[in-house]
């Protein structure tokens, strides 16, 4: 029998670890530098817990075999060895503020780096159940927008009729398009309850939170259509709230924003 339950132990830490390299293979190809930086920390943060777990769990088993006894009777119980339990301690807390510390760089890298001089400027208003993106038209300048002036068909994000800024802003429904490896700046509103906006293949996820404006950068790296997603259930129709990221060549982007400031003129 206890070489039985050894054996469970061991085939379930086994099939464990099979499971979080699956889990790891199905993710979607990263398109950015920083996406690549939160594989790794993932990954060693894998290798760091998971070898930890392997461990424990193959000496459980080792102990199973060798300290059972057919003995009838309870178990005699021994008192904790404090040194050993402290120097537990303090161990474990090195080793997860070290990991917390690397993981710390990436975040910073998405959230507080210094805004470069070429970053491309985009407003990404959510509700239910769309992403409204806007882009700031040839003056480089976003129009003021009021939510007296929302109008779902008409002026989705409210911008105001009398402000010259706001004459050119280009807003679209569910595309959020933008040049291959040049930084993005998105600036993320909400008009209504709370949204998630996630990108699986650039591995970020913000909340977008009405009356609060939220930054989150990246630099797509390669050319290609993706899925935007909500991440926070919304409501009845959380299900169709799906955007698509379509990174392309940086003329063609120049030629998209022409096509799209033309149509705004009409």
């Amino acid at each position: 029998m206890p070489f039985l339950l050894a054996i469970v132990f061991w085939s379930l830490t086994i099939a464990s670890m099979m499971l979080f390299k699956q889990g790891l293979d199905a993710r979607p190809e990263a398109i950015s530098t920083a996406a690549r930086s939160i594989d790794t920390q993932f990954f060693i943060t894998l290798v760091v817990t998971g070898g930890i777990f392997v461990i424990a769990q193959g000496l459980l088993g080792l102990f199973v075999l060798k300290y059972h006894s057919k003995r009838p009777g309870p178990a005699a119980y021994l008192h904790g060895n404090t040194k050993i339990e402290a120097t537990g301690a303090i161990l474990c807390g090195i080793l997860f503020m070290t990991l917390g510390v690397m993981g710390q760089k990436v975040w910073i890298e998405i959230h507080l780096d210094d805004v470069k001089s070429n970053v491309h400027l985009v407003e990404i208003t959510a509700e239910q159940f769309a992403w409204n993106v806007r882009y700031s038209g040839a003056d480089g300048t976003f129009g003021r927008t009021s939510p007296h002036l929302y109008d779902a068909i008409r002026n989705p994000v409210g911008i105001e009729p009398g402000d010259p800024a706001g004459k050119d802003d280009i807003v679209i429904l569910n595309q959020l398009v933008v040049p291959v490896s040049q930084p993005i700046e998105l600036r993320l509103l909400a008009k209504d309850v709370l949204h998630s906006f996630y990108v699986p293949v650039l591995r970020i996820k913000q909340d977008t939170v009405p009356g609060l404006q939220t930054q989150l950068r990246f630099t797509a790296d390669k050319v290609g259509n993706y899925e935007i997603a909500c991440a926070e259930l919304c409501g009845l129709g959380h299900y169709r709230m799906q955007g698509t990221l379509k990174v392309l060549q940086a003329q063609e982007y120049e030629d998209w924003l022409r096509q799209q400031a033309n149509e705004t003129d009409r």
